[in-house]
């Protein structure tokens, strides 16, 4: 018995020392499906703030960690591994891509969080996420993506694109929302010769997209924060060697046209003499069939190839270097784009992780050539007479006087085919930035540390205009051809740096942060004028520098683990106001409930997700186009502007506009949110209601003739109210070994009001063709921004239109502008997103819609072109639609501000559909490796009742012919070795 009492005790005296001994813990995370090591994966013991990262090479080390502790393994796109400490001390460990992505860290400003912590409305999407087709340019990727993102992309090649979140916040001021890339805020602003900022940019560089969308998300970047913030992290570094290259070919066709006149039916149509009063010459008719806008349209081909190389430089730098080729036509003849991309990114740590660094470097070559106005000029030709004819014009016809063979009839129009070949408008920019972020935790210290980073981007835009010598010219015109050139340069450099505080009190996980930013922008350029023309001159500027200084500070608490709470402050300096308005203070609160991990929750097989949030706070705007409109300012005259005293001449010096009294735009963003996950988070989403209240808008508006050395001037005026509703649902239909469904839908509905303009006046916006200064447009207190402002029109005892007949809505008798009203505006009550996402074994299968319903756009190719009286162009033809035939109007003026012309322009439209396969090695050591070859559609089908050429349209609903978007058939391989 004693010696069992003995042996007895023993066992309990070890298995004590082993349930209570401290060890050190180390292995090799790697990912699942590759095999390949992860760097950077946080390696940290449950329930404390002790941790470490894996190295370049995937490797970790930790020491003294209890037996019986979790380690929780978190890396970004991943699911959250755990890992419970026993007798084996070294691990491998094998990270899964995470489905509901709840753990999944986003990039916020100025840090980090997860979804699962996040207080404010963020949402992070992830390459695998992205939306698929013939992307040229970044923002497309997330296109029909994101609940309240609404991004519309013309058909130009290497296009920009017009992007909005939750509608903007401003009247004229900027609504587009800051780009953030690596860490480098970029400006919006283009080059000369260049297509757009985001165009030099190659999509297939970037790693993921966080989106903030309220304030308490936003305001720490403040001043351009009001409408919302898209953050760009690109791909890094790995350890393990990999090459990857891909490649995309595609073809496109133009399908949709503006419906005119045929050359058969124009005849047809002179020759009845339609326009009561006046007699059309018939002898003008040419014997040709010509269709203009086939003649102008191309079938296009596109080309894409990217040459991607990871690895470990030296054995001790994770580098990735990427090489990228993009060559794009347009749909409309001369038309083109073309991009060279060179991307370098390294990340080594040292110090044993204490010093992160992270090196971006990025260069991009485009060159385009731009064919603007085909279109329009196409739909308004001749139809009767051909594109080529013996002549003085290079081969191609134009309409010219009997008496000087050189002359183009005034007013007549030229070739349209002539005027795209024989104008060469082309454009290069040479763009090159980049960032280097050191990220250092203190040895003594490790729950702080301090990051410094420093970006640039620098552009350099040139452009040529040449017409030949060989186009027409009008009677009053002694200059033939064009011949001009220019440059811009643009600099953007930043200055971050800040502290990072971390910590966890018994039930209370803070962490803190607190910093500096400065930027500053500056650019110049040149025209060289025509230098066909002896009396033109060459124009030489510098932009007045733009600085931006702001010190910020944010405090994350988290209570329990169910309580959030969020609090942050920038304040923002701008160079663009005066010091008595220069500063602006952009606080922020947000507060989140996990209901989830309640008691009464956390055991529930259907809810595995809840959390209840709100935020409020106050961002900034200042993007106004002259930096200096608060001082008192002179410019000097070009050399043609100049005046003789005593015999000189004098160059002259011209008063500028100013405003000493401009601010800042503030916007208060009042936000409540609903996060939710069911049945595991197999369906999964958030539901979310804002109001946005903007106040001192930024607006250009009249003023008095003489008082200000100009008729419009930029001043705070008026108060705008966006309130909205947003829901996104995300579901794993079916997630078995061998099929993969996954469905994301996401709603927005929108509601935007002026609440306030000073007097109660209302402001014409919109400008028309079809009329000098005319508008159609207005900015009215109690309705939305930009509403159409028309007349009613009045119809027959037969349903037709009468001509220039409206209603009398004020009911004195007489038909003025006080009988405009408003009805309707551009911009959609409702959008919708939906992607599929199939994968049977080795297919894969997806497609995307979009939705816009409640969106109306005025049709002023109608409104100004479909008009009897125009098939008299001057001394010469000209085509109209046959859109002429539903309404019989005679004269644009009588009739251009109708409501006849305003159309319901919701749509539905599938933006592509791709299909693959994916051929794996047989061969276990090459598992590595694989080939996915695909073939998809772009721009698939448009369901609408518009009668326009398509309804999507910029320039807030006002369709005067958009590039047009074609249908293009793609084919694909992405190699793997």
């Amino acid at each position: 018995m004693k010696n069992f009492k003995l042996l007895l005790f023993g066992i309990l005296l070890s298995t004590s020392f082993t349930m209570f001994a401290q060890q050190t813990v180390k292995g090799i995370v790697k990912e699942k499906t590759s095999g390949d090591p992860l760097p950077g994966v946080s390696v940290v013991v449950k329930g404390t703030t002790k941790g470490t990262e894996t190295d370049f090479n995937g490797n970790f080390k930790l020491d003294k960690v209890n037996t019986g502790a979790i380690l929780v393994f978190r890396y970004l796109g991943y699911a959250d591994k755990e890992i419970t400490i026993g007798t084996e001390v070294n691990l491998t460990v094998e990270l899964t891509e995470s489905s509901e992505q709840l753990d999944e860290i986003i990039v916020v400003g100025y840090g980090t969080t997860t979804i699962k912590d996040a207080t404010g409305s963020v949402e992070a999407i992830t390459a695998k996420e992205f939306t698929k087709g013939n992307i040229v340019t970044p923002e497309n990727l997330l296109n029909g993506r994101v609940a309240g993102v609404n991004i519309t992309t013309s058909g130009a090649p290497g296009s920009g694109s017009e992007i909005t979140i939750r509608g903007g916040s401003s009247l004229s001021a900027s609504n587009a929302p800051l780009i953030v890339i690596d860490g480098l805020p970029v400006t919006n602003n283009g080059t000369a010769g260049s297509r757009g900022i985001l165009s030099s940019i190659n999509p297939a560089d970037i790693e993921s997209f966080s989106i903030l969308k309220d304030a308490s998300a936003t305001a720490i970047y403040g001043s351009r924060a009001s409408n919302g913030v898209i953050i760009i992290v690109t791909k890094k570094g790995k350890s393990v060697f990999s090459l990857d290259y891909d490649y995309q070919y595609s073809a496109g066709e133009v399908l949709d046209r503006i419906n005119v006149f045929s050359a058969d039916e124009f005849r047809n149509l002179v020759n009845s003499q339609p326009i009561s009063g006046t007699t059309l010459d018939t002898s003008l008719l040419g014997n040709a069939n010509t269709n203009w806008q086939d003649e102008v349209l191309q079938n296009t081909v596109s080309t894409q190839h990217n040459i991607t190389a990871k690895g470990s430089l030296f054995n001790k730098i994770p580098t990735r270097l990427s090489v990228g080729f993009s060559e794009q036509q347009g749909g409309i003849i001369t038309s083109e784009f073309d991009r060279a991309n060179v991307s370098l990114a390294m990340n080594p740590s040292f110090f044993e992780d204490h010093l992160k660094v992270s090196l971006n470097y990025n260069r991009a070559f485009t060159n385009s050539r731009f064919a603007a106005g085909g279109i329009g000029a196409a739909l308004r030709y001749d139809p009767t007479q051909p594109v080529r004819a013996a002549g003085p014009y290079g081969g191609f016809y134009q309409h010219y006087t009997g008496g000087s063979s050189d002359f183009v009839l005034a007013n007549g129009g030229t070739n349209p085919v002539a005027s795209l070949l024989q104008n060469n408008n082309t454009g290069k920019s040479f763009r090159q930035y980049g960032n280097l972020n050191l990220d250092y935790k203190f040895h003594f210290l490790p729950e702080l540390k301090f990051v410094v980073n420093v970006g640039f981007d620098r552009t350099e835009g040139s452009y040529i205009s040449n017409g030949s010598v060989l186009g027409p010219r009008s009677f009053n015109t002694v200059v033939v051809g064009n011949n001009s050139y220019g440059n811009q340069n643009r600099h953007n450099e930043l200055l971050d740096s800040y502290f990072n505080y971390t910590k966890e009190f018994n039930n209370i996980k803070a962490d803190i942060t607190a910093g500096y930013s400065y930027q500053e922008f500056t650019g110049d350029g040149f025209n060289s004028g025509n230098l066909n023309d002896p009396n033109s001159s060459r124009d030489t500027y510098v932009n007045t520098p733009e600085v931006l200084i702001g010190f910020f500070g944010r405090a994350n608490f988290t209570f329990l683990e169910k309580y959030l709470l969020t609090l942050s402050y920038r304040r923002d300096g701008t160079s663009k106001f005066s010091s008595e308005n220069r500063w602006g203070n952009f606080p922020a609160v947000a507060a989140a409930w996990r209901i989830s991990d309640e008691d009464f929750l956390k055991d529930s097989d259907v809810i595995s997700n809840l959390k209840l949030r709100a935020s409020y706070g106050i961002t900034g705007q200042q993007d106004i186009s002259n930096p200096e409109i608060y001082l008192t300012t002179y410019r000097f005259g070009n050399s043609n502007s100049q005046f003789l005293f005593d015999g000189n001449a004098i160059q002259s010096t011209i008063p500028q506009p100013f405003n000493p009294d401009i601010k800042w735009e503030e916007t208060t963003t009042l936000e409540f949110g609903l996060d939710y996950g069911l049945f595991d988070n197999k369906v999964s989403g958030t539901l979310g209601v804002f109001q946005k209240n903007s106040n001192d808008l930024l607006f250009d508006t009249p003023i008095a003739d003489g008082t200000n050395f100009t008729n419009n001037i930029t001043r705070n005026i008026g108060e705008l109210q966006i309130q909205g509703v947003e829901f996104s649902l995300n579901s794993d239909v079916i997630k078995t070994d061998d099929i993969d469904w996954n469905l994301n839908f996401n709603a927005t509905y929108i509601d935007r009001e002026i609440t306030s303009i000073p007097l109660g006046r209302d402001l014409n916006v919109g400008s028309i063709a079809g009329g000098t200064g005319a508008t159609i447009q207005v900015q009215r207190e109690g309705f939305a921004p930009n509403s159409f402002y028309v007349y009613k029109q009045l119809y027959d005892a037969n349903g037709a239109p009468i001509e220039g007949a409206y209603a009398d809505l004020t009911g004195d008798g007489i038909v003025n502008a006080d009988d405009r009203y408003i009805k309707d505006n551009g911009l959609a009550d409702v959008t919708l997103g939906f992607q599929s996402n199939f994968n049977y074994k080795n297919f894969d299968l997806s497609f995307n819609l979009r939705a816009s319903i409640g969106n109306y756009a005025y049709n002023n190719v109608n409104s100004s072109t479909a008009q009897y009286a125009l098939l008299q162009d001057q001394q010469v033809l000209g085509n109209i639609p046959t859109s002429v035939l539903d309404y019989n109007f005679r004269n644009t003026a009588d009739v251009i501000s109708s409501d006849i012309y305003l159309e319901n322009a919701s749509f539905l439209k599938m933006d592509n559909i791709t299909f693959g396969y994916t051929i794996n090695p047989l061969i276990k050591k090459f598992s590595g490796n694989s080939i996915r070859l695909w073939a998809g559609v772009q721009n698939v089908f448009t369901v609408t009742n518009y009668s326009g050429l398509d309804p999507e349209i910029f320039n807030n609903g006002i369709d005067n012919l958009n590039f047009p978007r074609s249908r293009t058939f793609l084919l694909g391989a992405n190699i793997k070795f």
